[in-house]
């Protein structure tokens, strides 16, 4: 971008509303002041971000997704990274050096994301901009006409937001800049159930059929109306454009390789994305070998655990006897659900002993929803909109039962609901003190490492007393090491799907329709799946750190306050609170 470019893009920006720099020469006030501008154009920008957070002046609008957006929004980071550049960091405090970190790096991180492309790709195997609008009836949740109102007008705005993404695919399969073809096979899944005939079928109409009795008779029909016309004449012709572009465009011209390094500028692409879901500077090789290690350790206790259930035969054959007898999968989506229920609630009742600040929100367990479930993950926590009536949701994916095995539930239960993702995310939401974009953001390397670590800390509460659960847990941890081999593997070191599929399946008892799906999502998303492992083995080392110098000083309670009262933060950052946290109890 030119200087007068972007020039224009800054005035633009400003023009819009962002408030001018504070007078102030105080370097707080003026950090605050830029969180306070960056945090007001960020809610601008994304119309569903502020929806979810609890700012409802923009609920009538949807997000500008295409290319102009796109470089204005990072023309308008850059300066702010800039600016933030002439605060002296020295002259802060230590809370707030912290505070200047993070920010910078998310900054810098939005400003690379723009540079090296990651905007061509607005979907992946499992998810995208067209799955997530789906769930717009449960993140709108209106109540008032104003709301309904608000929510049609989002209903109408879809064809031009769906356009705008379909601009961004255009422009990446010009570039060679696309996801892999062969993770796109079924992509119409979860694009066609959306293409009805009948508005009052469609996921969308959900708020017309439950208008509150509250409103007048007339204008509940009247929203009724515009209803089933905005669902029939916008969001149904919507989907149907982007199945006709995907089937027809996308699909056949998408490319035939494989990894991130394949890619234009493939290898600093996949640098960026190990930096922004890790938070660390490693390369793949390093990674690759990590996981090389942790699968031989986990191997060694699965062996053990495989002992303990008599199982006679080889590994290979206990895999086999896990992923084909009848009595390790529920008969009935119902029976998922319970027992899925059942673990969470036990899991309830142990929290008191193990934290010492509880979330207030509560959660609810739910079917992942049929539009997306046959090439979505096994379960997955979905976090309520801020002020809004409605809980967080564990969702557990009911699709192809025989896939879906009780062995694995617990360690599922325990790292989607509590005392994982639930207890984190509602936790980080209620914290005081934070500035906002520090209470609503989700660092992968913290937030999935914590899940991890949630799992292996069910032990200490009580799971796994059955040895197949036991071995469950373990496969799952053995999936998250798999995980850093595959995942360098494909996006560095020129490893083929099969190869993928067959460590997957060699090395863990997850069903082979699960390893199938998982893999295509790795080859679709490139890092994301590194950020689980390496952030639960930083998180143990920590605690290890901490019992080791605190001795008999050393709290779980308290401990588990020091990781999760600052919110989701980047690994070295954490890294310093713990060291922080045992100086104050020597």
């Amino acid at each position: 971008m030119n200087s007068s470019t972007f020039a224009l893009a800054l005035l633009a920006a400003l023009a819009a509303g962002t408030p001018a720099p504070a007078a102030s020469s105080d370097p707080v006030t003026r950090l605050h002041d830029l969180f306070a501008r960056e945090w007001d154009f960020r809610l601008r920008e994304d119309p569903l971000l502020a929806t979810q957070v609890g700012v409802h002046d923009y609920d009538d609008r949807l997000p500008a997704a295409g290319l102009a957006d796109q470089e204005r929004r990072a023309a308008v980071w850059r300066e702010f990274l800039r600016e933030l550049g002439t605060i002296d960091r020295a002259a802060l405090p230590p809370f707030e050096q912290t505070n200047h970190d993070i920010f910078a790096r998310q900054l810098a991180d939005r400003v690379a994301d723009w540079e090296l492309g990651e905007h061509f790709f607005p979907f992946n195997a499992d998810s995208g901009f067209h799955t997530e609008i789906a769930r717009l009836p449960q993140l709108a949740s209106p109540r008032s006409r104003r709301d309904h109102d608000n929510y049609l007008a989002r209903l109408r705005a879809v064809p031009r937001y769906f356009d705008e993404h379909l601009e961004l695919l255009r422009a990446g399969l010009a570039r060679g800049m696309t996801q892999p073809a062969v993770v796109l096979r079924g992509i119409e899944t979860s694009i066609a159930p959306h293409v009805v005939e009948d508005p009052e079928t469609s996921v969308f109409w959900e708020p017309f059929a439950r208008l509150p009795e509250s409103l007048p008779a007339a204008e509940r029909e009247r929203l009724r109306a515009a209803g089933r016309d905005a669902i029939r004449d916008a969001v149904v012709p919507a989907y149907r454009t982007l199945l006709d572009f995907m089937t027809r465009v996308y699909v056949p011209g998408a490319r035939s390789t494989l990894g991130a390094g394949d890619l234009p500028g493939g290898a600093a692409y996949y640098r960026h994305r190990i930096r922004y879901f890790t938070t660390l500077d490693l390369g793949p090789e390093e990674i690759h070998r990590i996981g090389r290690e942790e699968v031989r350790r986990i191997r060694a206790e699965m062996d053990t655990a495989m002992r303990r259930t008599g199982f006679a035969g080889d590994f290979a054959a206990f895999l086999d006897f896990l992923r084909t007898d009848p009595r390790f999968y529920p008969k009935s989506a119902e029976e998922l659900l319970q027992r899925a229920a059942w673990i969470a609630k036990r899991m309830d009742g142990k929290l008191p002993a193990l934290f010492k600040t509880l979330p207030r929100l509560p959660y609810g367990v739910a079917p992942v929803p049929d539009h997306i479930a046959p090439k979505y993950t096994a379960g997955r926590y979905v976090d309520a909109p801020l002020g809004s009536t409605q809980p967080g949701w564990y969702w557990v994916n009911t699709y192809a039962l025989q896939s879906r095995p009780l062995y694995n539930l617990e360690a599922l239960t325990l790292h989607e609901a509590v005392p994982g993702h639930h207890l984190q995310v509602a936790l980080s939401q209620e914290l005081a003190g934070l500035p906002p974009f520090r209470r609503f953001s989700y660092i992968s390397a913290f937030g999935e490492g914590w899940g991890l670590y949630s799992e292996w800390l069910g032990k200490e509460a009580g799971f796994y007393t059955d040895p197949f659960s036991e071995f469950g847990r373990l496969t799952y941890e053995m999936w998250r090491a798999c995980r850093l081999v595959v995942d360098t593997g494909l996006h560095s070191l020129g490893w083929s799907r099969q190869q993928a599929v067959d460590f997957l399946a060699q090395n863990t008892a997850l069903p082979l329709h699960e390893v199938e799906t998982e893999t295509d999502r790795y080859i679709s998303w490139p890092g994301q799946a590194l950020a689980y492992k390496l952030g639960e083995l930083k998180i143990k080392e920590l605690r290890r750190r901490a019992e080791r110098e605190l001795g008999p000083r050393f709290d779980v309670r308290e401990f588990h306050d020091a990781v999760l009262l600052q919110g989701s933060v980047p690994l070295p950052v954490l890294e310093q609170a713990i060291a922080a946290y045992i100086a104050g109890k020597s």
